[in-house]
């Protein structure tokens, strides 16, 4: 499997080489050159590591089998994870089910990549012989960044430096980022949204100059966010095991289409679902669920892409975003691999903040996607009547993904709604929604949902507001730059006693 440039301006690279670049250096993305097909059909009874090894090995050609084995093993385990199981399928509605994608290390479905892509990594590392120190640069919008960390903190040869918007994102999700402890993790909060921060790591991933300055003193950029496929692709597992779950669980027959619904802002969530679609997984459609910050939405019902436009801060803080990078990874496919129109949609977006696609992709987009947006009252409104109804709490992203389905009467075939993160990471606004109470303590509304819930409190949460504050820089969007030299010369200074 070779991966080429969603801009038609780099040279064919394997997945160990895409995973090692992150992104495309000239800009635009890593894709695969070909989508595989898998057998699901004899998949029930498959742990979620089988499914796992299905769905990885046709995209990790240059890996051998049991380096994926021990990739896959090293991350899925009870330790990082509550159970084996990894996610869970739980029934909400007659016709409706949640897709709980957060049991790892840090309550959020990012866990699932960013546990298993520092072992990709590694091992791409040494079949290249590459040598140089390797600084992993984020943007976050509140989840990706302490995932990241937990999952490469204390990684030899491995640096990891991560962006967030400055009182842009909820208190424990700062915590969590600013305790990190590790050898090689460093966390700057940035003067502006995530769109600031994740244009500043693509500006820096994009400077050939700077790059190649790097490379001489021995060091090199790389992604851990969704823009580096070795992030994307362990996405496109949890499909297939919820799809096999429901079939287990008698909900389904094999074979049977069902709709997905992902609450979104930077489109990686739901691209991996469109992945498992063309890998063959039955599914009927695809829902993308916005919030107020409906950029996603209105693209979808108009064909316009605009970033130009107010930014909104909102309860679900991880959907605030007006740049969806992986958008340019689904435009690419449903275009048919057209290089051409995606540079030039794209090239309008860095000049104009916006633009325009043609009507034949419109029409390939509305066979496989559906979208809209909800506002903060239907969320909150949202967790209310769910809790009410089944007793069931969730958190402020899930309820985007859940009210988008009520709104839209989706009853053709059964859905299923990813659970991006635990209740327990956004309490106050959760509990606001259960109880109309307006608290300012997440810590004490932690505990009031475990009461609640009747269940304990996540473990990455639980003792987090007496750890140790590790990280509390501040910058400016123009600081980033510097900020990343600054952290770099001292690594070249300590290990050979000059600067970069």
């Amino acid at each position: 499997m070779l991966y080429i440039s969603t801009r038609g301006n780099y040279h064919h690279v394997t997945a160990s080489q895409a995973i090692n670049l992150g992104m495309v250096p000239e800009s635009g993305l890593f894709v695969p050159q070909k989508i595989p097909v898998v057998d699901y059909a004899n998949t029930t009874q498959c742990s979620y590591q089988e499914l796992a090894e299905l769905v990885l090995k046709p995209y990790l050609s240059d890996f051998t089998n049991n380096e994926i084995k021990w990739c896959i093993d090293s991350a899925y385990n009870s330790n990082n994870f509550d159970s084996n199981s990894i996610i869970k399928t739980i029934d909400l509605y007659q016709n409706m089910s949640i897709m709980e994608l957060w049991h790892g290390p840090t309550a959020a479905f990012k866990d699932i990549a960013l546990q298993i892509m520092p072992n990709f990594l590694q091992l791409a590392k040494k079949k290249s012989g590459n040598k140089s120190h390797t600084i992993i640069l984020v943007a976050t919008s509140g989840d990706t960044g302490k995932a990241a960390l937990e999952g490469f903190k204390n990684s030899e040869g491995i640096s990891i430096i991560v962006f967030y918007p400055h009182q842009g994102v909820s208190e424990i999700q700062k915590l969590q980022m600013d305790t990190t402890d590790g050898n090689n993790t460093h966390v700057i909060a940035v003067k502006g949204n995530f769109d600031d921060c994740q244009t500043g790591v693509k500006q820096l991933f994009s400077d050939v100059a700077l790059r190649q300055k790097l490379q001489n003193n021995g060091f090199e950029f790389s992604s851990a966010n969704s823009i580096n496929w070795g992030r994307l692709c362990p996405q496109i597992v949890y499909y297939f095991k919820s799809y096999i779950d429901l079939v287990e669980n008698g909900k389904i027959k094999i074979g049977e289409k069902i709709n997905y619904c992902i609450p979104t802002g930077n489109f990686g969530n739901i691209l991996a679902g469109f992945y498992a679609k063309k890998m063959g997984l039955p599914i009927n459609k695809l829902i993308c669920a916005s919030n107020k910050n409906r950029v996603l939405s209105d693209f979808f019902s108009s064909g316009v892409y605009n970033s130009h436009r107010e930014f909104f801060r909102t309860i679900s803080p991880s959907m605030d975003i007006l740049i969806s990078s992986n958008l340019e990874r689904f435009l690419f496919e449903v275009t048919g691999h057209d290089s051409d129109k995606v540079f030039s949609w794209y090239d309008s977006l860095y000049k104009n903040s916006q633009f325009t696609v043609d009507q034949n992709t419109i029409e390939t987009i509305n066979s496989t996607m559906v979208s809209g947006w909800i506002d903060e009252n239907q969320i909150l409104s949202t967790i209310r009547q769910t809790y009410d109804k089944t007793g069931y709490i969730m958190d402020t992203h899930t309820s985007v993904g859940v009210a988008l389905c009520k709104q839209l009467g989706f009853t053709d075939c059964h859905t299923v709604v990813a659970s991006t993160a635990s209740p327990y990471k956004f309490s106050c606004d959760v509990l606001k929604g259960i109880e109309n109470i307006n608290s300012v303590d997440e810590f004490e509304s932690i505990v009031k949902i475990s009461e609640l819930s009747s269940t304990p409190v996540h473990r990455a949460l639980d003792n987090l507001r007496n750890r140790p504050v590790n990280h509390n820089r501040v910058i400016e969007p123009g600081d980033m730059e510097k900020a990343v030299l600054y952290i770099i010369d001292s690594l070249h200074a300590s290990s050979k006693g000059q600067n970069v």
